[in-house]
């Protein structure tokens, strides 16, 4: 990869790309979203766009080197489809390999910066009262009229602001768990594009490619990593559009709540599985739940990832209160614009992951289309209880 790495003029022009496009978001409320910051990326205005921008050696190597989107599969159905990459997070990607060494590029200062800088404008923004004129052309664009009765508050213009309605809180009986009696099911935690491995080893075979990915640096915490050794993995992404709350995975007590700073990188499964790149889960500024699953004892890890273009992680209700019990489905917390991940890390042993999303996530390399509460595995003890 080295040979693609980019000069100050390709930083440069990087830069300005990615500021022109959160610009001209920001400075037409009424505007589709899909005309501008979410305009996919294979669309050929998206490629004039950045065409007028980017140096001609800079986009012909980011179109050859990356596909403009994911195929994911829909578990009710089976079906395979394309969803297109917006054209925010392809700028993204194009910063993960600025400089002259990977090294130095991956946590140059200035791409960091940038970033930084780029979700707190648009958190700030997306927090003003103005905003609003964001959320029915958002709505709009991503057909979620019918997805608003699911909402405690299912009126659009009775959101403060665009954040406010981003972090929009539904109604807990839009999302009954699967098997809810039986304690030793674990749920999806999120309304998701969904991977699941049944240890880490194997999700960094098939799907975690970037290096520098381990438990401790992911956890923060070399004591908590050994609990996970050899564990199993899931992983819960959340595309803009979708609803933007988390859930317990499991039943149990809050037993440690660790806060991590880090960058703004995006989530994206190309950057995710691209070999060479850095991590982006271990590097992104994330919150570490651990949760003393109920009845088993054991402990659960629920991993918050922020990612390109997200204002904040925030709790809710107070479960971070530590002691804290918590439900299987219950909400724990919210995102605040962006695309974002939540990362569930099970102790070995501890849960057999539903095979359909097993074969979708290894021998398919695709993300499953899942919802909050439904199931994703079970404890061996509680199989076909």
């Amino acid at each position: 990869m080295a040979s693609e790495h980019l000069n100050e003029e390709g930083f440069q022009a990087t830069s300005a790309a990615l500021n022109n496009i959160t610009d001209e978001t920001l400075s037409n409320h009424a505007a589709d979203p899909r005309s501008t910051l979410h305009r996919p990326a294979d669309h050929e205005h998206a490629h004039s766009f950045l065409s007028k921008i980017l140096p001609k050696h800079a986009i012909t190597g980011l179109e050859t080197k990356f596909h403009m989107g994911n195929y994911v599969i829909d578990r009710q159905t089976g079906e395979k489809h394309w969803e297109a990459m917006s054209i925010y997070v392809r700028v993204g990607m194009h910063l993960l390999y600025y400089g002259s060494e990977q090294e130095k590029a991956l946590h140059w200062k200035r791409t960091l910066d940038l970033l930084r800088a780029q979700s707190e404008k648009m958190g700030k923004e997306y927090d003003l009262p103005e905003s609003k004129g964001h959320i029915k052309p958002f709505i709009d664009s991503f057909q979620l009229q019918a997805s608003m009765a699911e909402m405690v508050q299912p009126d659009p213009d009775k959101y403060a602001c665009f954040n406010d309605f981003f972090a929009r809180e539904i109604r807990p009986d839009a999302r009954p768990i699967a098997e809810p009696a039986n304690d030793h099911v674990v749920s999806s935690p999120a309304d998701c594009r969904l991977t699941a491995f049944p240890t880490i080893d194997l999700a960094t075979k098939y799907w975690i490619k970037g290096y520098g990915f381990t438990m401790e640096r992911l956890l923060g915490d070399a004591q908590m990593a050994k609990a996970f050794d050899g564990g199993t993995m899931v992983i819960a992404r959340l595309a803009p559009q979708d609803y933007h709350r988390w859930h317990a995975p499991v039943s149990g007590t809050v037993e440690a709540i660790k806060d991590i700073p880090g960058a703004y990188y995006t989530v994206n499964p190309q950057a995710i599985n691209e070999a060479g790149t850095l991590d982006v889960f271990c590097e992104n500024k994330r919150s570490v739940m651990t949760i003393r699953r109920h009845p088993h004892g054991t402990p659960t890890a629920v991993v918050a990832v922020g990612a390109m273009l997200v204002g904040s992680i925030k709790y809710v209700d107070g479960v971070d209160t530590l002691g804290t019990q918590v439900r299987r489905g219950e909400c724990l917390g919210a995102f605040y614009y962006g695309g974002s991940t939540v990362i569930v890390i099970y102790p070995p042993g501890e849960v057999t992951l539903d095979q359909d999303l097993v074969h979708n996530s290894i021998d398919e390399k695709c993300e499953t289309l899942m919802k909050v509460g439904w199931r994703v595995g079970v404890s061996p003890v509680g199989d076909g209880n």
